[in-house]
């Protein structure tokens, strides 16, 4: 597994630099996790590249809830271990190449990178699931001026910004796509109705796509101006979980028949949010356990309910290569835009206050963090 530190490598495999349009600088600022909630801003040394990388002059980077779990942490078991620069939505524009990086790559391109890539040769590759990769290679850094984009990476799961397409918009690349591939396991019908549990960035994010799908949905969360962007984008009904005593009846009322959603979208990462989920869905329907629950967490139900009412029961996890892409092609289309979503843009220098006022959920969606 490889992630961005703010160390330099031991050992790069060779250091191309090509004759950039703008010089490239040795040293860089850049917000280094040390550890829970230790995240500070510091001038480091710009990544040296292997001979297959790419150095992206970071454009904009936006903030989003897995990172804010980092942060909180101090660290995540699979992308990221401190002291590391992290963060991983991001566009920006190509400032150095290695000499074997394919040639299509050119100094000064707008491009979006994926925060990961899979090898395309171990079993779950060759069968289409290239999320569970063995060997799924992870990315961090985009909370810097300069981000280092492996080579798998920039081979797989790098793409070119359509000129129409603002910066805002490109960021939403990466949990877009992990978002289409959930639309896509649930196998959503137009006319169905869906009920999303969760108004944070993911699952608005939802909401926007599956009402683009022409899927009527019900958008539930704990506060109400969160309802009111989902309602926005394109929810027929809003419910303040916080404001009703009888959450599932609350849902199943403004379902045909008072039979419950053809799906559910759980994602506030709860037990008792996965209960309700269960409990509304209605039979021979989907629930999509979108947002997971921390290793350990057991949550009570009856599988009797599951098996006789037949209900479909999936987790997605992550993208894959051909989700990123037509994530791309959704923002190109305008399905979803950047302004919908980010509501403040920063200083990376202010970025350490910033994921403290996220802790006390004051309002943000998404920050967008101009290096």
């Amino acid at each position: 597994m490889k992630t961005s530190t703010p160390k330099k490598p031991e050992a790069a495999e060779e250091v191309a630099f090509p004759v950039a349009r703008v010089a490239v600088p040795s040293k860089m600022t850049a917000a280094v996790l040390y550890g829970s909630e230790d995240l500070r801003i510091e001038m480091i040394d710009v990544p040296h590249l292997a001979a297959d990388e790419v150095l992206l002059r970071v454009r904009l980077a936006l903030t989003d809830g897995t990172d804010l779990k980092v942060w909180k942490r101090g660290y995540h078991a699979k992308m990221i271990q401190p002291p590391a620069v992290f963060g991983h939505e991001v566009v920006g524009d190509i400032a150095a190449v290695g000499k074997r990086v394919d040639a299509r790559w050119r100094i000064g391109m707008r491009v979006v990178a994926a925060n990961s890539a899979p090898c395309l040769r171990c079993y779950h590759c060759r069968r289409g699931q290239e999320n569970l990769c063995e060997d799924l290679l992870f990315n961090n850094g985009a909370y810097a001026e300069y981000m280092r984009i492996p080579g798998r990476i920039a081979m797989e799961n790098m793409l070119e910004v359509p000129h129409s397409v603002d910066d805002g918009s490109a960021a939403l690349v990466e949990p877009l796509a992990c978002v289409l591939r959930g639309i896509h396991e649930m196998e959503v019908r137009n006319g169905d109705t869906a009920a999303v549990i969760g108004c944070g960035p993911i699952g608005l994010t939802f909401v926007r796509m599956l009402s683009r799908r022409g899927v009527r949905v019900i958008a539930l969360a704990r506060r109400s101006a969160p309802l009111d962007v989902a309602r926005r984008l394109g929810a027929i009904a809003t419910i303040n979980v916080t404001e009703t005593n009888d959450v599932v009846a609350s849902v199943k009322i403004l379902t045909d028949d008072l039979r419950g959603p053809d799906s559910v979208v759980e994602a506030a990462g709860s037990p008792a949010t996965w209960q309700q989920a269960l409990a509304m869905v209605r039979r021979g329907g989907v629930v999509n356990f979108f947002s997971g629950l921390p290793s350990g967490t057991n949550v009570s139900i009856d599988p009797a309910a599951i098996h006789y009412s037949e209900i479909k029961l999936i987790s997605p996890f992550h993208h894959t290569p051909r989700f990123i892409r037509e994530a791309l092609e959704a923002i190109r289309r305008g399905d979803i835009l950047g302004r919908d979503f980010v509501t403040e843009e920063i200083r990376l220098t202010d970025l350490p206050q910033a994921f403290e006022r996220m802790k006390s959920r004051s309002g943000e969606i998404k920050l967008a963090v101009r290096p």
